[in-house]
């Protein structure tokens, strides 16, 4: 049984704040600057160059990745770390499209976070051979599922309402019709089980900075399906990605496995905190969080309904259909959320009108939640959200 107040105590989280952002920017694990100053210190400072061998920087994009293929349901070796999101995308999805050559349809949703679309709408261009990208509601991907789709790609929970993709199903009909699957778990990844081997999953992708905790930019990681890992094309043919790097041949030749998925020069620094902050999921287990975030989101909704009538639900009020974070829309949605803020309570605000709070047990309890509610129905009541510098748009909403 997970103990919460044990994984509690192991943030770094300023006093008279309750964060309600972690599905946005986890908060920063103790361990994580020890970890990165003997990185900066011990291997950069005193093994220089040397460190690529003798402190495993090399392989630390493996290693990492099979510390997080645990928490996806992916077999070791399965997971490769480094680059960003948008490029593990735009990597997955060429990938996927190759294998379906005969196929010229990408289906995704509305729900899906924009960057893919935009990965996608990219990729269409640059190949040029008359793909297309079709975007339907959430709730009718699996009627628009056919054998002319060339590849899904879905992220399981919707980033702005946190509606939950059934990924088994999804996947099982897509097989079916000879269709690949690329998953995006930027939003399920430590929030809730994942079972990438076990739903059948062609690739899926994700960062690691919300729910694991990684910090700001920390490195994304791509999953390939075994059955594919010595067949995939990857797109981008970076030096690491090759076979033999210190060969140095004038031509690409793709490593085994998911070893080809590498791209440009792993982030030593940021995988250092990555994995640092990977400790605190030791004797964590992944069903305890799912139970405890259902209790916490269920209970934020029904008190938040209670104390707040002119807020609105925007996510599933079913816990089975939405992930770990609760939205509510309010035509005012920008300046409550710069009210909250402004009194501690700390999330985040999607447009056009949905202020967005994630619920991470491992930090996050129920007097947390009843405190969080009661400051949001004194912002709603006394309007005191009605400031002209709450109405400020900053860059980062």
């Amino acid at each position: 049984m997970t103990d919460f107040q044990k994984t509690r105590a192991r943030f770094r989280i300023p006093d008279g704040v309750i964060y309600l952002d972690g599905n946005s920017l986890g908060p920063l694990p103790l361990g994580v600057e020890e970890r990165v100053a003997r990185t900066v210190a011990q291997e950069w400072g005193g093994q220089l160059i040397r460190g690529w061998n003798s402190a495993g920087w090399m392989v630390q994009p493996r290693r990492v990745g099979d510390r997080i293929a645990r928490l996806i349901g992916a077999a070791p070796g399965t997971v490769v770390m480094g680059d960003t999101l948008s490029i593990k995308v735009y990597q997955a999805l060429a990938a996927a499209l190759a294998m379906r050559p005969d196929r010229r349809v990408i289906l995704s949703d509305s729900g899906n976070f924009p960057t893919d679309l935009y990965m996608a709408e990219g990729l269409i261009d640059s190949l040029g051979q008359g793909h297309s990208l079709c975007v339907v509601d959430p709730e009718a991907v699996e009627d628009a599922l056919t054998d002319e789709v060339a590849v899904l790609m879905l992220t399981q929970v919707d980033y702005r309402t946190g509606r939950l993709h059934d990924m088994a199903a999804l996947t099982a009909k897509a097989h079916a019709l000879g269709v690949v699957t690329v998953w995006d778990l930027a939003h399920s990844a430590g929030a809730l089980p994942v079972d990438l081997a076990g739903a059948g999953a062609d690739f899926a992708v994700g960062c690691t900075y919300k729910y694991l905790n990684g910090g700001p930019g920390a490195p994304a990681f791509i999953y390939v399906a075994p059955a594919h890992a010595d067949c995939a094309k990857p797109a981008l043919s970076g030096w690491m990605g090759h076979a033999a790097p210190f060969a140095f041949d004038p031509s690409y030749r793709p490593g085994e496995g998911v070893e080809r998925m590498r791209v440009g020069t792993p982030p030593i620094l940021a995988l250092a905190a990555l994995d640092a902050a990977l400790d605190v999921w030791d004797g964590v287990d992944i069903q305890d969080i799912r139970r405890a975030s259902i209790a916490l989101c269920d209970l934020f909704i029904e008190r938040v309904e209670a104390a707040c009538p002119a807020l609105v639900l925007a996510s599933p009020r079913d816990s089975a259909r939405r992930g770990s974070q609760v939205s509510f829309r309010h035509p005012q949605g920008y300046a409550i959320m710069q009210a909250l803020i402004d009194r501690g309570v700390i999330g985040d605000f999607r447009a056009p009108d949905a202020l967005r709070f994630g619920f991470t047990p491992l930090y996050i309890g129920e007097a947390e939640v009843l405190a969080a509610v009661e400051v949001l129905k004194q912002v709603i009541d006394g309007a005191l959200w009605d400031r002209p510098a709450y109405h400020e748009k900053a860059i980062v909403t």
